[in-house]
């Protein structure tokens, strides 16, 4: 069932610009006579053609809109100077709401140019139908069908316009719940890497679990790859690195490694490099982003290690990958241990627990329980120093600096940072990155 309808009146042809009162005035009532009750939320989407005509083209709109009394808690009139600014407004009014099944009534000469917009302000959660604004006069027409919204066909260069179109107005949204806050460890030295770990603050992600600096992006969340790359491009302006040159691990919470510059694995989650100006990033909502920086070589990684990554070594299996591609000695390399969920909360099955319990008891608390608590960290740092990595060389705040400047709990701090423990499905992510300066 329709739960929202979008009236596309932004950018009428001349034929129907004259008749725009007409056009709105049928297509509301096919609304109102053949919605289920509660009727959908209706946004009427209008050009505001100068700032100086703010009101204009809504006021030009309320005769229209006056008959309709069963929509009128539920519909509004979204004006803007461009259509990005539109739809992004609506994106918000739709989550604000939790609603993902979104009719939009249109030109047709408008349908491949809004379905460009659609795909990049939105993710795969939302489904949208699409319908002629001259013929949406039935009720047959209101009834949801397939997810439509695949494929363009526009021209590369409008395709591109839309793009920079959208890319300018996320640059000129202010950032949400304060300034973009890195964590940076005193382990590393920064005259040879650049690094840190980001908090929540500082990004333009609206949505409360994801607000307001999240680094990723899924087909699962609300929040589209324009909005974590607006974010990541704020991240990159404050730490002094370049965003063309981001690689970030492809999660699969296992252990592979990938070695800049040699094949790309399908999905690893551990990533080393030798080279200058490459910035490597593991991202973390609970799990570990571990950074491992040799000063001596000038080689670094980073690591996602989550409770499966951590079984299966995905630390020192980046720490081996230094030592076999770039000649490091393990007893040079520097760990830090990200921002990650504590053994104050994180709890696993009984069955899970027994992997850490083998490693070390002090890993598990309430190991007789049917959910024990599990330090994921203190496992780590046991692999780490039974690989050979020097205790002193790895950072951990929560046992070696009761300051606690780096290895918060993620879900102990909801104003830091994201958890998907705390958080549920619908999770932002943080992350650790390093580079080798040039």
């Amino acid at each position: 069932m329709v739960e929202a309808v979008l009236i596309d009146l932004f950018s009428l042809p001349a034929n129907l610009q004259n008749n725009i009162q007409g056009l709105l005035r049928n297509t509301l009532e096919t609304i109102e006579k053949c919605s289920s009750i509660p009727a959908p939320f209706v946004y009427v989407l209008c050009c505001q053609r100068q700032e100086s005509e703010r009101n204009g083209e809504q006021e030009s709109l309320l005769p229209a809109l006056g008959d309709f009394q069963n929509l009128k808690k539920r519909l509004e009139v979204v004006c803007s100077l461009t259509t990005t600014a539109a739809l992004y407004t609506i994106k918000q009014r739709l989550d604000e709401k939790d609603l993902s099944i979104v009719k939009v009534i249109l030109p047709a000469s408008r349908k491949d140019l809004m379905k460009v917009y659609i795909d990049h302000l939105f993710t795969a959660v939302y489904q949208f139908e699409f319908e002629d604004l001259q013929v949406a006069s039935d009720c047959e027409n209101l009834q949801i069908a397939e997810h439509q919204n695949g494929g363009q066909t526009l021209p590369t260069q409008d395709v591109a316009l839309i793009r920079s179109e959208i890319q300018m107005y996320l640059e000129s949204l202010p950032s949400l719940k304060g300034e973009l806050t890195i964590l940076r460890s005193s382990l590393i030295p920064d005259n040879i890497f650049l690094h840190g770990f980001t908090t929540r603050t500082g990004g333009i992600s609206y949505i409360p679990t994801l607000s307001s600096c999240n680094l990723f992006s899924s087909s699962k969340r609300r929040d589209p790859q324009v909005v974590v790359k607006e974010n990541l491009r704020r991240l990159a302006n404050a730490a002094g690195f370049n965003p063309e040159t981001f690689h970030r691990v492809k999660i699969d919470h296992a252990n592979a490694v990938c070695i800049m510059g040699k094949t790309e694995p399908d999905s690893y989650d551990g990533i080393v490099t030798n080279q200058k100006g490459v910035t490597l990033a593991a991202p973390g909502a609970d799990c570990i982003p571990v950074l491992f920086a040799d000063p001596v070589r000038k080689a670094c990684g980073a690591a996602h290690s989550g409770w499966k990554g951590t079984l299966l070594g995905v630390s020192m299996a980046t720490v081996n990958a230094m030592v076999s591609e770039y000649g490091c000695n393990v007893k040079d390399i520097l760990v830090v241990l990200g921002p990650s969920v504590g053994p104050c909360c994180y709890k696993l099955p009984h069955e899970s627990a027994k992997e850490f319990h083998r490693i070390d008891p002090k890993c598990v608390r309430l190991f007789d329980s049917a959910n024990p608590y599990i330090d994921i960290r203190r496992a780590t740092r046991i692999l780490l120093e039974s690989g050979g990595i020097l205790p002193e060389n790895i950072q951990d705040d929560s046992v070696t600096d009761q300051n606690q400047n780096i290895t918060f709990c993620t879900a102990c701090h909801p104003d830091k940072f994201y958890s998907h423990f705390r958080d549920g499905t619908n999770f932002g992510t943080q992350i650790g990155f390093i580079s080798i300066k040039d």
